[in-house]
């Protein structure tokens, strides 16, 4: 999917479905979608005009009504598409730096890896009741003890 940038209609401006595709990279025919779906149209008009403000204040609801925010205690499942809590109430924390980190588990319903960014005075408040298990991040390529394994000499070298 790609991501529209709404600002890119300018506000003290009206366009036709066309105009309006172009200036936003998409099809015309994604444009006529919108207006059915409740995109404000100027009234009496052919063709159908759109303000660029009007366009931008409905993007904004509708981007807004699309959020789905985690509850203390979940991750984020990109296949489900929807909060969801850890399998087995299970989380490892790998450290990037001293205040930051990525929380990892695996989604309860689909198995699938889920992704969290927090900072580490944080994981209590976003992850309560789960066992968290921290892993320090090791400070460069150079402090690791094996080589990638990503070579296709199996001697390593």
């Amino acid at each position: 999917m790609k991501r529209i940038n709404p600002r890119r209609a300018k506000v003290h401006r009206s366009y036709c479905a066309r105009e309006l595709a172009d200036r936003l990279d998409v099809h015309k025919n994604t444009v006529r979608n919108w207006i059915v779906e409740g995109l404000p149209v100027v009234d009496g008009t052919r063709p159908a005009l759109i303000c660029g403000s009007v366009f931008q204040e409905w993007w904004g609801k509708r981007r807004k009504a699309a959020k789905r925010p985690c509850q203390p205690g979940q991750m984020y499942c990109f296949r489900c598409r929807e909060p969801k809590a850890p399998a087995l109430g299970m989380v490892d924390y790998l450290a990037t730096n001293a205040a930051t980190g990525n929380l990892k588990a695996l989604c309860e319903t689909c198995g699938t890896a889920m992704h969290r960014r927090t900072r580490l005075v944080d994981i209590a408040a976003k992850m309560p009741g789960l066992d968290v298990q921290r892993t320090q991040a090791p400070s460069s390529i150079a402090a690791l003890t094996q080589p990638s394994p990503n070579c296709d000499n199996p001697n390593g070298a």
